[in-house]
């Protein structure tokens, strides 16, 4: 069941091009090839993901070519629309639903010190008193 105003599920080839967005603000076509290690994809499969990722609403572009004829993309979102979704899915698909099994594996696979737990519960807490 797809809420308003949601955007579309990235895959992860999409999900990789729009962290580079949202660690190097606005890029061409040319200079996200140039942000992946070698082999590098061909261009015109990065071109095709970008022109998805617009089509989803993820990125935007100028109207004019400001950069040797190129166009000049730009994420319209930020990452905390990606991270929301794609975490609650996570959660569902691979946890039973339950964010506690997530944080009982994260502190199993020791990804998380207790001490960091503790932390955690003590920012819960406290957002609960405001």
């Amino acid at each position: 069941m797809k809420k308003k105003n949601q955007l579309p599920r990235l895959t992860e080839k999409e999900a990789e091009i729009m962290q580079m967005f949202w660690e190097r603000g606005e890029l061409t076509v040319r200079q996200l090839l140039e942000g992946y290690d070698d082999p590098k994809p061909h261009v015109n499969t990065v071109a095709t993901i970008v022109h998805i990722l617009e089509e989803k609403g993820y990125v935007t572009h100028s109207d004019e070519p400001a950069r040797r004829g190129a166009f000049v993309f730009r994420a319209t979102v930020g990452p905390e629309a990606f991270r929301a979704p794609s975490l609650a899915l996570l959660v569902r698909n691979y946890f039973k639903n339950s964010y506690a099994s997530v944080v009982s594996a994260l502190v199993e696979d020791e990804k998380i010190s207790l001490d960091e737990l503790k932390e955690i519960i003590d920012m819960v807490e406290n957002k609960k008193e405001e």
